[in-house]
Formats: C-alpha cells, structure tokens, sequence
C-alpha cells in the first residue's frame, strides 16, 4: 500500500486517463481509437489532452461503427501494435462481438501462441443517468463466459489505474468495463507507478460475520452497507472481486473461512451473472464452509427505464445488501 502523503486524490476518469498517458509514454506501440476521443476527449472526459500530446496519428477519431473499431484493433495488435478502443457504451459492445468474441479471443489458441492478441476494450455502462434501456446495460457476464478473453471491472480510481497498466502490457484481449456514472467519484492513487495484477481481488473492509463480494459501482453500496450494519453489531467482510475472468476464487473462500456466509452484489442482472457463478464455485467444492445459504443482490430484470424513479426502483442499491446480510445472519 502507498504510504500516508504518497498519494493524490483524483476522480476515477482521470486515473483512467493517467494509466493512458503513462503507458503510451512507456511504450509507443499504444495506440487509442474510438469515437470522439480525440478532439473531444471522451464523451466521459477520459482521454482528454492526450490527442494534443500524442498526436493524430496514436489518439484517433473513430467512425461510428464499433465492428470497424474493434475489426481495425484485432488487425493491428496481430501486426505488432497494441491498441486501447474505446466503445461509447457496453450495449454497442453487441456490434463488436464478432472482432471481440471470434477473432480477438482466438487467435493466440488457434495459432498455436504464433499470434497473439494483446487489444483492450474500454467501454462505460451501468444505469443511474438516466440513459434508458439501450444505453445503460451491465455486460460482464457475456464476454466472461467466452474462454481467450479477460474482463476487469474496477471501482476505485486506484485499481482503475493499475489494473489498466496491467490490461495494457498484457497479450491477451482485455474488457476493461468503466461504469458511466462513476467518472467524477474521486480516490486516493499513488504517484508513484503501480501495476496491479489482473487475477487479484483484494479485500476492501474486513469483518467477521457475511462476506460481501461485489465489483465496480455496487461495491460502494456494498461498502456503505457494511458501515450501516456495523452500527447494528454486524461484522462485515467486503471483497472486490475487480476482475472477473479470471476469477479470485482463493481471497473469496479465504474470506468465507473466517465468515461462513456469502452475499453477491451486482448491477447485472442474478440470472446467468458473474455472481451465479461465484455462487456455483464455492458450492461445489467448498459447501462446507457456508453456514447458510448464499445470497444475491442484483437489478430487477428488466430494461432499465428513461424515468428516474423507475430506473432508481431497478437498480441494486445498499438498503437490498442490508436486507441480504440480515437475512442470512
């Protein structure tokens, strides 16, 4: 951890953009592609200036049409450079997923590590702006589902920057997921360089009685939960999962060792989420370690609504982790 006067607080859209400019200074074969990022710097902010100090050539403007975004970054990265696209939101993942889930994930396997791969995919979604149905999905569990691919979803402007360092130099293609109403939420990062590895999930509050794993935004309900029900006598355990293929099964079932119980928070949806499978991991091989049965947190089913109170009544909020540990302690 950096010691106490090391760090500077900064807003999660700007340890996005830090990572950004350190590895392109680090490494000239990273390039950035996507739509409005250059002149305009992000539709969120993030890659604002890095045009002006990069150049046109390495921080480019993008058609509108993810197929060509992704397609052209597959292409790229086979001939030796490693590219950094940006797709405006998760829902028009759907446009890419042929270069993402067909190409990118592949060729490294089928080449037999002739190839490899080595593209990272930013894309923001998540509901809370009111961005309605099309706009606002939480996609993890697609791309986790497809064997070549890694998926990292931070919350923290700290992980944000290391874990991007880390999706950059790695080889393989990489889903760095942002959520789009968390840009401006601010944290401690060091100023000294930090590369934090994908793979790792780190314990962000412990406790004694449920462990609570969550990632990106919901981890702050999740964090916010585990402050109220301390109030209540309640001993919470927080785990960031952060990345989420690969999974940290290990820090998860450490935690439950000293716990016994296991709640999941996720803005995705329960059916078929990351979380299932988290619940499904530990069932088959550590059932004995569950006190009571796990429980899941997550949106209501639906598509989520333009109207404010009907996108807020869908959403996961720190009120349904409450109720969740309650339930099971």
């Amino acid at each position: 951890m950096a010691e106490a006067g090391s760090a500077r607080s900064i807003v999660f859209a700007q340890a996005v953009r830090t990572a950004l400019r350190e590895e392109m200074k680090r490494d000239e074969r990273v390039v950035l592609w996507g739509e409005d990022i250059g002149v305009y710097g992000g539709v969120y902010g993030a890659t604002t200036g890095l045009q002006r100090e990069f150049g046109p050539e390495r921080v480019r403007d993008a058609p509108i049409s993810e197929m060509a975004i992704v397609g052209m970054a597959v292409g790229a990265a086979l001939m030796g450079l490693r590219p950094v696209v940006e797709i405006m939101y998760q829902d028009f993942l759907s446009h890419a997923s042929d270069g993402i889930v067909n190409q990118a994930a592949k060729w490294r396997y089928m080449s037999g590590g002739q190839f490899t791969c080595p593209i990272v995919v930013r894309s923001p979604g998540g509901g809370g702006s009111g961005y309605a149905a099309q706009h606002s999905q939480n996609l993890e569990a697609w791309f986790a589902h497809i064997p070549g691919l890694k998926v990292v979803a931070p919350c923290m402007p700290r992980d944000a920057r290391g874990l991007l360092k880390s999706a950059i130099r790695d080889d393989n293609p990489v889903l760095f997921l942002e959520h789009k109403s968390h840009y401006t939420y601010k944290g401690p990062v060091p100023r000294e360089e930090e590369v934090i590895p994908i793979g790792v999930a780190d314990v962000k509050r412990e406790g004694t009685d449920v462990t609570v794993v969550s990632w990106s935004r919901t981890l702050l309900w999740a964090l916010q939960a585990a402050e109220q029900l301390a109030q209540e006598g309640v001993s919470v355990e927080v785990v960031d999962a952060r990345s989420l293929r690969p999974l940290d099964v290990d820090t998860i079932l450490t935690s439950l060792a000293k716990t016994g119980r296991l709640v999941i928070a996720h803005e995705a949806h329960a059916f078929c989420g990351v979380g299932a499978e988290i619940v499904a991991q530990v069932a088959e091989g550590h059932l004995d370690l569950l006190k009571a049965p796990p429980r899941r947190v997550c949106s209501v089913p639906v598509p989520l609504a333009y109207s404010h109170p009907l996108e807020t009544a869908a959403l996961v909020r720190a009120d349904g982790i409450v109720d969740a540990v309650k339930g099971i302690v």
